[in-house]
């Protein structure tokens, strides 16, 4: 990699020295405009000085509003061999306020000096500060007031960095070619073209590319002539809509294509490699059918002629939701009934469900600043599931939803949380905020407000919103007006507790004489205790769930009346309350015993619904956690799950069984062997009623449950999974087309595989870097590459991790395989980062370093261990991965304690003997 890094820099002096000669010839200055920190250029000895005047601009964290882009023509010739690409831009420009500034954003760009205008004025300043982005003109007088047009000539590299204008590698005829692809989210525009790259500056674009003749050139808005000159084609598009720089698309390179048409006539089309476009089929229609739901769902109409999905080879995000140019990563796209698996099938369809609802909430309706991010990213999270369950009930996606709510649950429970809305101080910022908490919590705190307005009024409101705010931006206030003004409801009060301060509450429930008391309190992992008070929407159930209650907690205390639906206590066995029900609340639930023991009895007696089953297990695990509840009364809990045969409850079982597996080898390591026992005992018996062969008839769910239970199987150590898994392994190497391992299964097989493998026995790795390298399918190869580092020999997990810095992993998967680590190579893995710290860096710049991070520090749970990452990182953290870094190491210091309770329960191993002895 570092290769081609040097040879694109060598072509672009040549480039760049060209152009020098070119505005020399002009008549013009032959200095470009430099990157360098603060660089000032001057017309003449004459011209003011840059220094005092410009440097009010530098570290700010948003432009200035005195001058605003109305519409850019922009001219782009990407040169695909030298891997360079040259430019030029005509900006219409508002100047609302008097001003002789012109401030903007670049990146990476050498922009010729010489070519700069605005109206016939030359810049006597021209100023970058590069940790910025930013790049400030200044004139010799103040500009004109309205509009006036700025223009300019640059040039820069297509990158192999995966953002701004980059290059992405893909085999066509047994030969390597470059295709050029952009992501401009979040402020990756700037290393494209001048432009002013934040969101509310949304402007209309005219596009037009000169490429070789036999590519295809995509972008957002269909073309509306092209010319061809001998090798090269000059390709114009239609104007766009007003948008925000980040949704700007191209994609240029050798694809062919399905296609689909929605009720109102938008053509859609899936753009694949050459030979790949019947794997496009599913997602076209999972795209047509989202844009007809969302048509209706929002009461206004797609807002463009065409939509185009692509998949990219190299490509960062799982996909981006460019204003009429979606781009995803293959394995996000594309679909084949023989070698894809159920999940990949579901992951799919969430994916473009989840990318063409920004269509609306994100592109049409805009955040007003990165503050707001959690207005794009959680709707349209919330939006793919409303979608995909409209289109596949039977997979029961909103069970799956409480995925994403405990996933947001465990991270906002850290003290190094976020609010939902987040101060963005400066660019190099954004990145990290698209965590669970703006995707998941965002979602999750929507899901719980459409449940207490609900679906009717919530979506009306919603029509309202979308109409009222097309075509330009939005803040977190506008939503709440709108849906108070529709509803009447007091949103803004109610749902400012829940995005402007981080964190969440536990309601502790007491029983006392007919009424439930109950409390909110912060709930933080470490145990400590919270100053933040919310306002929730508390639910309760019982029995038959016929009867719901609901109760607004706006104070700290309050209680509910128990009905006499919810069963006699006096009786026992047919009495249990349930809060929060079905998970629609984004908080926990902590009962006094005789509720606990009350819901352990409807859990074994099947009286809970699934949602239920599952929010019990989460709430009582992150209790366990935070010790304030045993991790015996966890271990009871779980023991009522051994006849659950449910995919979305079983997924979260395995979950808490893989922490726990984990944890108790620290704390407990006497007693870690027999509580594997219980964990598999618990797992067992669904596994074996699947087994490991497909049933014709066999429901999406079931399918999706097998490798699941499987693959828990073979972490936990049982020893007749494994040999299983390795027959089958062996048969499949001999004959890839054999039906004893689907690709269901093969992920388990695989790591089956794995736990046998040592620098002497290496048989097994190398037969699966064989498969990793011979297949042409993409989940395949990650497949393999995420359990590639799955073993306990050092050197292997060595030569593994290695495999990150070689021409065999894209830069996009290289954090897949530091998934696979086990506990016993951390120390490894950890040296390994170390050592390889400078050079991982460089390789992978931006968000993408923090990969390494959250996949390694975790999995210690020593104090000591904390106090020796956190010094190491104390001289190299950057602004990308600060925030990732001090989670991270807040959940050491909470797994440290964690263990530590453990290690002191008394009685512990008497509770594991008996569950294990239990028939």
């Amino acid at each position: 990699m570092s290769s081609s890094r040097a040879d694109a820099g060598a072509v672009m002096a040549v480039v760049l020295a060209f152009f020098l000669v070119v505005a020399a010839a002009a008549g013009g200055s032959n200095k470009m405009a430099s990157h360098g920190e603060g660089a000032n250029l001057k017309a003449s000895p004459g011209a003011p000085a840059a220094a005092g005047s410009a440097e009010q601009f530098r570290g700010k964290a948003r432009l200035p509003s005195f001058a605003a882009p109305r519409r850019y023509e922009l001219f782009l010739r990407p040169d695909l061999v030298a891997c360079t690409f040259s430019g030029s831009v005509a900006i219409s420009v508002a100047v609302s306020a008097p001003t002789r500034f012109l401030v903007l954003n670049a990146l990476d760009l050498s922009v010729n000096r010489a070519s700069i205008r605005f109206q016939a004025l030359a810049p006597t300043e021209v100023v970058f500060f590069k940790d910025d982005g930013v790049l400030v003109l200044g004139f010799a007088k103040q500009l004109p007031l309205g509009e006036g047009l700025l223009k300019m000539d640059f040039n820069g590299i297509l990158n192999d960095e995966m953002r701004g204008f980059y290059r992405s590698k893909y085999q066509y005829k047994g030969k390597a070619r470059n295709m050029a692809v952009t992501q401009f989210e979040s402020v990756y525009a700037r290393r494209c073209f001048p432009c002013w790259d934040e969101p509310a500056f949304k402007a209309k674009f005219k596009l037009t590319l000169e490429v070789p003749s036999e590519l295809v050139a995509l972008s957002n808005m269909p073309v509306a002539n092209a010319t061809f000159a001998g090798p090269l084609k000059t390709v114009r598009y239609q104007e766009s809509p007003p948008m925000s720089t980040y949704l700007v698309a191209i994609v240029v390179g050798l694809f062919e294509y399905v296609e689909g048409m929605t009720t109102k006539g938008t053509k859609v089309r899936v753009y694949t490699q050459i030979g790949k476009s019947n794997q496009g089929k599913f997602a076209l229609d999972v795209g047509v059918k989202s844009l007809n739901l969302y048509k209706d769902y929002f009461a206004t109409p797609y807002p463009l002629p065409k939509l185009d999905m692509v998949a990219i080879p190299d490509f960062a995000p799982g996909a981006m939701e460019n204003y009429g140019l979606v781009t995803y990563r293959e394995v996000a796209l594309l679909f084949d009934d023989k070698s894809s698996s159920a999940s990949s099938k579901q992951n799919i369809a969430i994916t473009v469900a989840h990318e063409l609802a920004h269509q609306w909430f994100g592109n049409l309706v805009t955040m007003e600043w990165w503050t707001h991010l959690w207005l794009n990213e959680g709707f349209a999270t919330w939006m793919s599931h409303l979608a995909v369950d409209s289109f596949f009930p039977q997979w029961n996606i909103w069970a799956q939803f409480l995925d994403r709510t405990t996933t947001a649950l465990r991270l906002d429970s850290l003290e190094a949380s976020h609010p939902i809305e987040v101060e963005i101080h400066h660019a190099s910022e954004v990145d990290q905020i698209f965590d669970a908490i703006s995707y998941d919590k965002g979602a999750s705190v929507i899901r719980m407000l459409q449940s207490y307005l609900g679906a009717e009024r919530f979506q009306k409101a919603m029509a309202s919103y979308m109409k009222k705010y097309a075509y330009s931006n939005a803040k977190t206030e506008d939503l709440w007006a709108v849906l108070e003004k529709e509803t009447g409801e007091p949103v803004k009060d109610l749902m400012t507790t829940w995005t402007k301060q981080k964190g969440y509450p536990v309601i502790n429930a007491k029983i006392k004489g007919n009424d439930i008391e109950i409390e909110q309190a912060q709930f933080l992992l470490d145990g400590s205790s919270g100053s933040g008070t919310w306002i929730v929407p508390i639910t309760s159930g019982c029995g038959a769930y016929d009867t719901q209650k609901k109760l607004l907690l706006k104070l700290k205390r309050d209680k509910l009346v128990i009905g006499s639906q919810c069963g006699d206590r006096k009786k026992g066995g047919n009495f249990f309350t349930k809060l929060n029900v079905n998970g629609t609340g984004f908080y926990r639930v902590k009962y006094d015993d005789e509720l606990a023991a009350a819901l352990q009895n409807a859990l074994e007696t099947k009286k809970l619904s699934l949602m239920d089953k599952i929010g019990i297990v989460e709430d009582l695990y992150a209790l366990s956690i935070a010790r304030q509840q045993t991790f015996a009364s966890l271990l009871h809990l779980l023991y009522g799950y051994r006849g659950e045969a449910d995919y979305s409850v079983l997924s979260h079982i395995n979950t808490v069984t893989t922490s726990i597996a984990k944890i108790s080898a620290d704390a407990t390591p006497a007693l870690a062997g027999d509580i594997k026992q219980l964990l598999i005992k618990i797992l067992l018996s669904p596994a074996e009623k699947l087994g490991w062969d497909p049933k014709k008839g066999e429901s999406h769910l079931d399918v999706m449950l097998r490798p699941l239970l499987l693959t828990a199987l073979v972490q936990l150590g049982h020893g007749k999974t494994i040999n299983e898994g390795v027959r089958r392994f062996n048969i499949f190497t001999r004959d890839r087309s054999t039906s004893l391992l689907p690709p269901d299964t093969r992920k388990a097989a695989y790591l089956a595989v794995m736990q046998n493998v040592s620098s002497s026995n290496r048989s097994g790795y190398d037969a699966l870097r064989k498969i990793y390298k011979e297949s042409a399918e993409g989940e395949e190869r990650l497949q393999v590459l995420g359990i590639l580092s799955s073993c306990r020999d050092k050197g292997i997990v060595l030569e593994s991790l290695n495999l990150i810095f070689s021409n065999e992993v894209r830069n996009q998967d290289a954090y897949i395989l530091l998934r696979g680590i086990q506990p016993e190579a951390r120390e490894i893995s950890w040296n390994w980062l170390k050592e390889n710290w400078e050079l991982i860096s460089k390789t992978f710049p931006g968000i993408s370093v923090a990969n390494f991070v959250k996949n390694i520090v975790p999995l210690f749970t020593s104090n000591e261990k904390a106090a020796e990452i956190s010094n190491f990182f104390a001289t190299c953290t950057k602004p990308e991965f600060e925030r990732t870094l001090k989670q991270n190491l807040e959940n050491v210091r909470i797994s440290a304690r964690w263990a530590e309770g453990i290690r002191s329960e008394p009685g512990l191993a008497q509770t594991v003997r008996e569950l294990l002895d239990k028939p």
